[in-house]
C-alpha cells in the first residue's frame, strides 16, 4: 500500500496486514486463472457461466468503480501517486519495467487518475507514466506539476521558478516525457514568492487556449493566492497533504475549496506510510529513504504518535479492513470532492488501497471516528523546516 513499501519483521499487527496483502495478491493471480478458465470452457455453456461468475467475483473484489469530480474533471475516487516510482525517495524499487506494469495494472483495476511531477526523479516519474499510459491515454487523467528551477540535463534544483517563459518551456518538455499532446491537470508545485499569481494564471490560461493544458491547480498555496488565481482562471483542484495524521487543511483550505467549488487532492494520504501500521519507533528505514529527516518520524515522535495507529487498528478490526484502508475511507467520507492519491510500488499495496472505497461509515460511526481522531495530539512537524517554509506562501502583488 502505500507511501511506504518496507515492513517491520516483528509487529503482530503487521503480520496480520501481510496476510491481507498476500490475499490481495492472490486475488490478482486468481483473476488471471479465472480468465483462462473462461476461455478454456467456451465450448461448454455451463462451464463458461461458472468461470464468468468466478471472474466477476474476483474483479468485484479488487476493481475500483467509484468516480468523483474535481470541479468539472471526473476521476477515480482513489488515484495513484507515482512519486516513489523512480526509486530515490523511499528507497530503491524492483525495476522500471515493474513500475510501468504496475501503472497499467492500476488502469485495468479501474484507476483513472495518475499524479506525477517534473520534480519526481527528477523527470523519470513523468517518463514512466508516459510510457505506461500511452496505450490508454484517452481513458485516463494525468496530473503533473511545474514550479522548480531545474537543470533540464542534470535535474539539479536551484530554487523556485514560475516565470511565464519558464512555465511554457517546461510544459513543452513535460508533454514530450508524458508522450501526449495535453496535460489534464497542471499544478503549480509550490507558490513562487517572486512571481504574481496572476502572471502564472494568465500563462496557464494561454496554454489552455492552445489545448496543451485542460485544467489547473495549486499545491500547498496561501489562501489569498487561491482566491486571486481562481479569479483569473478557475482552479480545478488544490493539492495538499491530508490524512488522519495531518488534518491542517480542515481549518481553512477545505472551507475555501467548498466555497469556490474547487476539488481537493490529498498527497501523503497515508501519512507517508505511518497510518498503515507498518512504522513504529523500531522501524528501520531503508538506505536512501528520505523520511528520517521529517521531524514527526523521529523515534520519539513515532512513539508519541502511536495512539493514532492503535485507533486505526481498532477500527480496522471493527470494519474488516486494514488500518490504511480506514485512513483512506475516512478521507473519502469527509467530502465528496476529496480524492486521495496514495503512492505505491507494489501490486498488493495498490489493490489494498483501491479496496478502501468499499469501507463505509454510518453517520454515527463517522462522527465517532472524527471525534476520536480529533482527540489525538500529533507530535512533530510534518515536513523539514525548509520544506515547511514553502507551504501556505502568498504570491506577491502584481
Amino acid at each position: 500500500m502505500h507511501e511506504q513499501d518496507s515492513m517491520p519483521n516483528s509487529n503482530p499487527t503487521d503480520r496480520g496486514r501481510r496476510g491481507f496483502l498476500m490475499g490481495a495478491a492472490g486475488l490478482a493471480a486468481a483473476s488471471v486463472v479465472a480468465a483462462s478458465a473462461q476461455a478454456q470452457a467456451a465450448s461448454s455453456a455451463t462451464g463458461a457461466r461458472g468461470s464468468v461468475g468466478r471472474r466477476d467475483q474476483v474483479n468485484a473484489a479488487i476493481t475500483q468503480s467509484g468516480r468523483r469530480r474535481l470541479g468539472s474533471l471526473k476521476v477515480s475516487s482513489i488515484g495513484l501517486g507515482t512519486q516513489t516510482m523512480p526509486g530515490n525517495l523511499y528507497g530503491p524499487v524492483t525495476s522500471r519495467k515493474d513500475m510501468v506494469t504496475l501503472i497499467r495494472t492500476a488502469v485495468d483495476q479501474g484507476v483513472t487518475f495518475f499524479d506525477t511531477a517534473e520534480a519526481y526523479g527528477p523527470f523519470e516519474s513523468e517518463r514512466i507514466v508516459g510510457e505506461a499510459l500511452r496505450p490508454v491515454r484517452d481513458k485516463v487523467v494525468i496530473a503533473t506539476k511545474f514550479g522548480w528551477d531545474m537543470n533540464p540535463d542534470t535535474g539539479a534544483v536551484t530554487g523556485l521558478n514560475s516565470r511565464p517563459d519558464h512555465i511554457r518551456r517546461v510544459v513543452d518538455a513535460m508533454l514530450k516525457r508524458l508522450r501526449t499532446d495535453h496535460i489534464d491537470l497542471l499544478y503549480q508545485h509550490r507558490v513562487d514568492p517572486t512571481v504574481p499569481i496572476e502572471d502564472v494564471a494568465d500563462t496557464v490560461k494561454d496554454l489552455m487556449a492552445q489545448g496543451k493544458v485542460l485544467h489547473w491547480g495549486l499545491s500547498e498555496p496561501g489562501l489569498q493566492t487561491v482566491r486571486r488565481a481562481h479569479g483569473v482562471q478557475p482552479l480545478t483542484a488544490i493539492q495538499n497533504e491530508y490524512s488522519t495524521l495531518w488534518r491542517g487543511p480542515e481549518e481553512n483550505v477545505l472551507p475555501l475549496c467548498e466555497e469556490l467549488g474547487i476539488g481537493f487532492v490529498c498527497w501523503a494520504p497515508l501519512g507517508m506510510g505511518f497510518t498503515t501500521g507498518a512504522m513504529s519507533p523500531y522501524f528501520q528505514f531503508a538506505e536512501g529513504d528520505v523520511r528520517p529527516v521529517f521531524p514527526r518520524n523521529s523515534r520519539e515522535n513515532l512513539a508519541a504518535n502511536m495512539p493514532l495507529v492503535q485507533l486505526l487498528q481498532e477500527w480496522a478490526v471493527r470494519k474488516g479492513a486494514t488500518p490504511g484502508q480506514i485512513d483512506l475511507a475516512w478521507l473519502l467520507a469527509q467530502k465528496p470532492w476529496i480524492v486521495p492519491i496514495p503512492s505505491t510500488t507494489r501490486l498488493s499495496h495498490l489493490l489494498e488501497n483501491i479496496g478502501a472505497e468499499e469501507v463505509r461509515f454510518s453517520p454515527d460511526e463517522l462522527q465517532e471516528l472524527n471525534a476520536a481522531v480529533a482527540n489525538i495530539t500529533i507530535h512533530g512537524d510534518r515536513l523539514p523546516p525548509a520544506a515547511l517554509a514553502m507551504t501556505g506562501v502568498e504570491a506577491p502583488p502584481r
